[in-house]
């Protein structure tokens, strides 16, 4: 067995889980660190995990108590002593509000604050900061912070453990799943970050943009290609890192299934839990969601938006539109006969279809993520992140129904989400390079009920191609 489906074949160590629930519950209550951390899921995932292996309580309990001490300590430092510092730095610059709040519930409860504080979760990882900059006597902050750590860390430790110590036991969970679980969890997470947190560091305004934008105007081999790219007003920093990671993936794990011609142990996994959890109402789903992605499905997605930005005469959005869905479709088509990939599971509408990359996910990927990116485009920056998670959200069941339904692995669906994004980034490259008027607000309601009766009509009558 080659080393990295050994180390997916890995369990997390006693000592491993440990650690991460201390890492967790430490970050968790580390100043600003806190709110963009999802604590609460990660705790609790981090505890099923630990009970699923019987590992100690006791030593749980005292691994989060510790991270949330240490968390909150490491904030009141920071503001007791760089009071002026922090407030003039990033994130805090940018959003004063953040203090402010924080301030405000200090000012409300007092001493008290700290130990409230923690169980609050807008105000949690700022209030230790703002103790520490509006100087609270170092002793009565220690008291609070052990008393409110000895209560949150069974609070938040407890129901996940209990969750993992029971699953097995009272549910016929299939063996060896735990990866499988793992790895959708993270792919979920990790697009939430990406494409929220981290999207906002890389547009204009951003942290990582600016900090860019001065690195290649001192570099003399970056200043003109730097000036070059931004004259349509913003250069596409964010594109062209999704483009960079997105297909550099795609090739590296291309590569990797390349060398492993039948299932890895992670689709092996991913078709146990799935095989698990079918229903009559799940599987129904996941041939609608079939019917939806395939190439009629998607030419009906699209017909309502595409008939109106032809009324309004916006050609080049269409362009760029038909370049994405005909980029995918071919390079699918390639990429199939290239790999020759068998399916787990071939039904008859299949036959002689094979199975990397996943067309439906990544023809699904280039439609919902060129519009979240269109609209996204036309709206202000604090809807942006909505519109990208709407996406994921209507994204990640239409992949996860082809394991529903047996007719992908799970490395094909990775392989079509990364080609989707790759396509994603190249159109909207093309479409950044130069200035272009915005787009004429869209009779939204119109557009959106053709859109759900030409499904409706998909999903009913129409069988799958």
């Amino acid at each position: 067995m080659h080393l990295a489906e050994q180390l997916l074949d890995l369990s997390l160590s006693p000592l491993t889980l440990l650690l991460l629930i201390f890492l967790i519950s430490a970050l968790e209550s580390l100043a600003v660190v806190g709110l963009l951390v999802p604590g609460v899921v990660l705790v609790t995932a981090a505890a099923s995990m630990a009970g699923h292996q019987d590992v100690e309580v006791a030593w749980l309990l005292i691994a989060a108590f510790l991270g949330a001490v240490v968390g909150d300590g490491v904030s009141f430092k920071l503001g007791y002593d760089h009071r002026e510092q922090v407030t003039k730095r990033w994130p805090l610059a940018q959003h004063p509000e953040w203090l402010g709040r924080g301030a405000r519930f200090f000012e409300r409860y007092g001493i008290y604050s700290v130990f409230i504080g923690r169980f609050v979760g807008p105000v949690r990882p700022i209030i230790p900061l703002v103790a520490g900059m509006m100087r609270m006597p170092p002793r009565t902050f220690v008291l609070a912070n052990i008393a409110s750590a000895i209560i949150w860390a069974p609070a938040y430790v407890l129901p996940g453990y209990l969750l993992g110590h029971t699953w097995q036991r009272y549910l016929s969970v299939p063996p060896n799943i735990e990866n499988a679980v793992l790895v959708i969890a993270a792919i979920v997470v990790v697009l939430a970050v990406v494409f929220s947190w981290g999207r906002a560091q890389v547009v204009r305004h951003g942290r990582l943009y600016l900090m860019t934008a001065r690195a290649a105007r001192r570099l003399p081999f970056t200043r003109r290609p730097w000036l070059a790219m931004s004259h349509s007003g913003e250069v596409p920093l964010a594109s062209l890192l999704l483009f960079v990671i997105a297909f550099t993936s795609f090739c590296a794990w291309t590569l990797y299934v390349l060398k492993h011609p039948e299932a890895l142990s992670l689709d092996l996994q991913a078709q146990r839990l799935f095989a698990w959890l079918e229903t009559p109402a799940l599987h129904t789903a996941s041939l609608g969601f079939a019917k939806l992605g395939d190439k009629l499905g998607i030419t009906i997605l699209i017909l309502p938006w595409a008939a109106w930005l032809l009324a309004r005469r916006r050609i080049d959005v269409l362009l760029h539109w038909a370049a994405a869905l005909g980029g995918v479709a071919l390079l699918n088509t390639l990429g199939k006969a290239a790999f020759g990939r068998a399916r787990p599971d071939t039904p008859e509408y299949l036959v002689g279809s094979l199975s990397y990359p996943s067309a439906h996910t990544s023809g699904f990927v280039v439609v919902v993520g060129l519009a979240a990116a269109f609209i996204a485009g036309e709206c202000a920056r604090k809807y942006r992140v909505w519109i990208y998670w709407v996406a994921i959200a209507l994204v990640v069941p239409m992949a996860l129904s082809r394991l529903m339904l047996g007719v992908h692995w799970l490395s094909d669906l990775i392989g079509g989400a990364l080609l989707g994004l790759t396509l994603c980034a190249l159109v909207r490259l093309s479409w950044q390079s130069r200035r272009r008027p915005p787009l004429p607000a869209c009779p939204l309601a119109l557009l959106m009920g053709a859109t759900l009766v030409l499904m409706g009509l998909r999903i009913a009558y129409l069988p799958p191609v």
